[in-house]
Protein backbone atom coordinates (compact mmCIF):
# COMPACT_ATOMS: atom_id res chain seq x y z
CA UNK A 1 0.00 0.00 0.00
CA UNK A 2 1.33 3.20 -0.73
CA UNK A 3 0.94 5.77 1.90
CA UNK A 4 -0.27 9.43 0.98
CA UNK A 5 1.74 12.02 1.79
CA UNK A 6 -0.53 15.51 2.83
CA UNK A 7 1.66 18.63 0.88
CA UNK A 8 3.43 20.67 3.35
CA UNK A 9 1.32 23.31 5.56
CA UNK A 10 2.61 27.02 4.72
CA UNK A 11 4.54 28.72 6.74
CA UNK A 12 2.49 31.87 6.86
CA UNK A 13 1.81 33.22 9.78
CA UNK A 14 4.68 31.43 11.36
CA UNK A 15 6.53 34.52 11.18
CA UNK A 16 4.04 36.83 12.62
CA UNK A 17 6.72 38.40 14.97
CA UNK A 18 5.96 39.44 18.05
CA UNK A 19 7.41 43.02 19.26
CA UNK A 20 8.68 43.49 22.52
CA UNK A 21 10.22 46.55 24.37
CA UNK A 22 12.54 47.39 26.58
CA UNK A 23 15.13 50.12 27.97
CA UNK A 24 18.18 50.06 27.88
CA UNK A 25 20.30 52.95 29.76
CA UNK A 26 17.77 55.25 28.81
CA UNK A 27 17.30 54.35 25.03
CA UNK A 28 13.83 52.49 24.34
CA UNK A 29 14.76 49.56 22.38
CA UNK A 30 12.30 47.10 20.48
CA UNK A 31 12.86 43.07 19.41
CA UNK A 32 11.16 40.97 17.40
CA UNK A 33 10.45 37.68 18.75
CA UNK A 34 8.84 34.62 16.89
CA UNK A 35 7.96 31.17 19.06
CA UNK A 36 8.20 28.59 16.27
CA UNK A 37 7.77 25.50 18.96
CA UNK A 38 9.28 22.10 18.51
CA UNK A 39 9.34 20.55 14.70
CA UNK A 40 12.19 23.48 13.13
CA UNK A 41 15.83 22.71 11.71
CA UNK A 42 17.35 26.30 11.48
CA UNK A 43 20.37 26.95 10.07
CA UNK A 44 22.10 30.62 11.39
CA UNK A 45 25.14 32.13 11.36
CA UNK A 46 23.71 34.23 14.37
CA UNK A 47 26.47 34.94 17.54
CA UNK A 48 23.39 32.74 19.70
CA UNK A 49 22.65 29.49 18.25
CA UNK A 50 24.05 29.28 15.50
CA UNK A 51 24.68 26.59 13.34
CA UNK A 52 22.50 23.73 12.08
CA UNK A 53 20.24 22.12 14.99
CA UNK A 54 16.38 22.08 16.38
CA UNK A 55 15.54 25.44 17.68
CA UNK A 56 12.03 26.50 18.96
CA UNK A 57 12.26 30.52 18.76
CA UNK A 58 13.98 33.26 17.01
CA UNK A 59 15.01 36.56 18.70
CA UNK A 60 15.76 39.93 16.69
CA UNK A 61 17.13 42.20 19.43
CA UNK A 62 17.47 45.88 18.43
CA UNK A 63 20.81 48.00 20.08
CA UNK A 64 21.95 50.62 20.49
CA UNK A 65 23.95 52.67 17.57
CA UNK A 66 26.85 53.00 20.21
CA UNK A 67 26.55 49.35 20.98
CA UNK A 68 29.41 48.17 22.28
CA UNK A 69 29.63 44.86 24.62
CA UNK A 70 32.16 42.14 23.57
CA UNK A 71 29.60 39.89 24.36
CA UNK A 72 26.78 39.09 22.31
CA UNK A 73 25.83 35.59 22.92
CA UNK A 74 25.99 36.62 26.63
CA UNK A 75 23.77 39.67 25.98
CA UNK A 76 20.86 37.98 23.80
CA UNK A 77 20.77 35.21 26.45
CA UNK A 78 19.39 37.54 29.05
CA UNK A 79 17.45 39.62 27.07
CA UNK A 80 15.67 35.59 26.19
CA UNK A 81 16.10 34.73 29.46
CA UNK A 82 13.83 38.04 30.39
CA UNK A 83 11.23 37.34 27.12
CA UNK A 84 10.41 34.35 29.43
CA UNK A 85 12.09 31.92 27.15
CA UNK A 86 13.40 28.31 27.49
CA UNK A 87 15.39 25.96 25.30
CA UNK A 88 17.55 26.41 22.22
CA UNK A 89 16.77 29.11 19.88
CA UNK A 90 18.58 31.75 17.87
CA UNK A 91 19.32 35.23 18.93
CA UNK A 92 19.81 38.06 15.97
CA UNK A 93 21.75 41.74 16.96
CA UNK A 94 20.90 44.73 14.97
CA UNK A 95 21.37 48.62 15.45
CA UNK A 96 18.56 49.36 12.79
CA UNK A 97 14.50 49.85 13.47
CA UNK A 98 12.73 46.57 14.02
CA UNK A 99 9.40 48.10 13.61
CA UNK A 100 10.53 48.30 10.18
CA UNK A 101 10.84 45.20 8.85
CA UNK A 102 9.75 43.35 5.54
CA UNK A 103 7.61 40.59 5.59
CA UNK A 104 6.79 38.74 2.65
CA UNK A 105 5.58 35.18 1.43
CA UNK A 106 5.83 33.19 -1.99
CA UNK A 107 3.62 30.30 -2.10
CA UNK A 108 4.38 28.41 1.38
CA UNK A 109 7.86 30.08 1.99
CA UNK A 110 7.74 33.26 4.09
CA UNK A 111 10.74 35.66 4.92
CA UNK A 112 10.97 38.79 7.45
CA UNK A 113 13.74 41.32 7.18
CA UNK A 114 15.66 44.40 9.05
CA UNK A 115 17.74 46.41 7.05
CA UNK A 116 20.15 48.76 8.55
CA UNK A 117 22.05 50.08 5.26
CA UNK A 118 23.87 53.17 6.95
CA UNK A 119 27.12 51.11 6.44
CA UNK A 120 27.26 49.29 3.84
CA UNK A 121 30.15 47.91 0.88
CA UNK A 122 30.93 44.99 -0.96
CA UNK A 123 32.03 42.03 0.41
CA UNK A 124 35.10 41.73 -1.88
CA UNK A 125 36.32 45.44 -0.56
CA UNK A 126 40.36 46.04 -1.21
CA UNK A 127 40.46 47.30 2.23
CA UNK A 128 37.96 46.10 4.55
CA UNK A 129 39.36 46.52 7.38
CA UNK A 130 39.89 50.05 6.92
CA UNK A 131 35.93 51.00 6.17
CA UNK A 132 34.13 52.51 9.26
CA UNK A 133 32.07 50.27 11.29
CA UNK A 134 28.98 51.35 12.74
CA UNK A 135 25.32 50.70 12.56
CA UNK A 136 24.07 48.92 9.85
CA UNK A 137 22.60 44.61 9.82
CA UNK A 138 20.82 43.04 7.60
CA UNK A 139 19.49 40.45 9.43
CA UNK A 140 17.16 37.69 7.57
CA UNK A 141 14.44 35.21 9.20
CA UNK A 142 13.03 32.89 6.35
CA UNK A 143 11.30 29.34 6.61
CA UNK A 144 9.78 26.56 4.24
CA UNK A 145 7.27 24.16 5.58
CA UNK A 146 8.93 20.89 3.98
CA UNK A 147 12.02 19.28 5.69
CA UNK A 148 15.40 19.66 4.20
CA UNK A 149 18.69 17.90 4.28
CA UNK A 150 21.66 19.37 5.86
CA UNK A 151 23.53 20.80 2.65
CA UNK A 152 19.95 22.32 1.11
CA UNK A 153 19.77 24.35 4.51
CA UNK A 154 23.26 25.62 3.26
CA UNK A 155 21.80 26.11 0.08
CA UNK A 156 19.18 27.88 1.22
CA UNK A 157 21.72 30.48 2.91
CA UNK A 158 23.18 30.96 -0.19
CA UNK A 159 20.06 31.29 -1.85
CA UNK A 160 18.61 33.94 0.70
CA UNK A 161 22.38 36.02 0.41
CA UNK A 162 22.09 36.26 -3.16
CA UNK A 163 18.56 37.25 -2.78
CA UNK A 164 18.99 39.71 -0.44
CA UNK A 165 22.19 41.51 -2.88
CA UNK A 166 19.62 41.38 -6.12
CA UNK A 167 16.80 43.06 -3.76
CA UNK A 168 20.00 45.51 -2.63
CA UNK A 169 20.82 46.12 -6.10
CA UNK A 170 17.54 46.28 -7.37
CA UNK A 171 16.69 49.10 -4.30
CA UNK A 172 19.42 51.45 -5.62
CA UNK A 173 21.97 51.00 -3.22
CA UNK A 174 25.70 50.00 -3.99
CA UNK A 175 26.48 46.99 -1.95
CA UNK A 176 26.43 43.47 -1.56
CA UNK A 177 25.28 44.02 2.15
CA UNK A 178 26.86 45.23 5.55
CA UNK A 179 29.58 43.95 7.67
CA UNK A 180 27.62 42.03 10.38
CA UNK A 181 24.50 40.34 7.98
CA UNK A 182 23.18 37.74 9.43
CA UNK A 183 20.91 34.92 8.44
CA UNK A 184 18.30 32.29 9.93
CA UNK A 185 16.72 29.96 7.86
CA UNK A 186 13.92 27.31 9.10
CA UNK A 187 12.67 23.63 7.67
CA UNK A 188 10.58 21.25 9.38
CA UNK A 189 11.72 18.48 10.96
CA UNK A 190 11.72 15.40 9.10
CA UNK A 191 8.43 12.91 10.15
CA UNK A 192 9.00 9.37 10.11
CA UNK A 193 9.18 8.46 6.46
CA UNK A 194 9.77 11.76 5.05
CA UNK A 195 12.84 12.22 2.58
CA UNK A 196 14.16 15.79 3.14
CA UNK A 197 14.98 17.88 -0.37
CA UNK A 198 18.32 17.66 -0.91
CA UNK A 199 18.67 21.32 -2.73
CA UNK A 200 17.34 24.59 -1.94
CA UNK A 201 19.37 26.72 -4.71
CA UNK A 202 17.48 29.81 -6.67
CA UNK A 203 16.05 27.00 -9.43
CA UNK A 204 14.62 24.27 -6.83
CA UNK A 205 11.32 24.47 -6.10
CA UNK A 206 11.76 25.70 -2.32
CA UNK A 207 14.63 27.37 -3.22
CA UNK A 208 12.91 29.46 -5.77
CA UNK A 209 9.69 30.43 -3.34
CA UNK A 210 12.59 31.41 -0.68
CA UNK A 211 14.58 33.74 -2.62
CA UNK A 212 11.23 35.66 -3.71
CA UNK A 213 10.25 35.90 -0.68
CA UNK A 214 13.47 37.13 0.49
CA UNK A 215 13.75 39.18 -2.17
CA UNK A 216 10.45 40.97 -1.49
CA UNK A 217 11.08 41.36 2.01
CA UNK A 218 14.54 43.03 1.65
CA UNK A 219 13.09 45.68 -0.75
CA UNK A 220 9.87 46.14 1.62
CA UNK A 221 12.76 46.89 4.83
CA UNK A 222 15.54 48.73 2.50
CA UNK A 223 15.28 52.09 3.95
CA UNK A 224 15.77 54.92 0.41
CA UNK A 225 14.81 52.26 -1.70
CA UNK A 226 13.53 53.50 -5.07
Amino acid sequence: MTAVVPPPRSTEGLLRPRRLTRVEEGERLESLLWVTGPGWRMVSSAVLGGGIGERTWVLNAQVGHGYRRTDPDRHLASLAAAAGLRGPGVGLMTAADVSAYGHAHDSGAEAVVTAGTEVRGWAAAADPAGEPHGPGTVNIVAAVPAPLTDAALVNAVATATEAKVQALLDAGLDCSGTPTDAVCAAARTPSPGDEPCAFAGPRSLWGARLARAVHRAVLDASPGAR
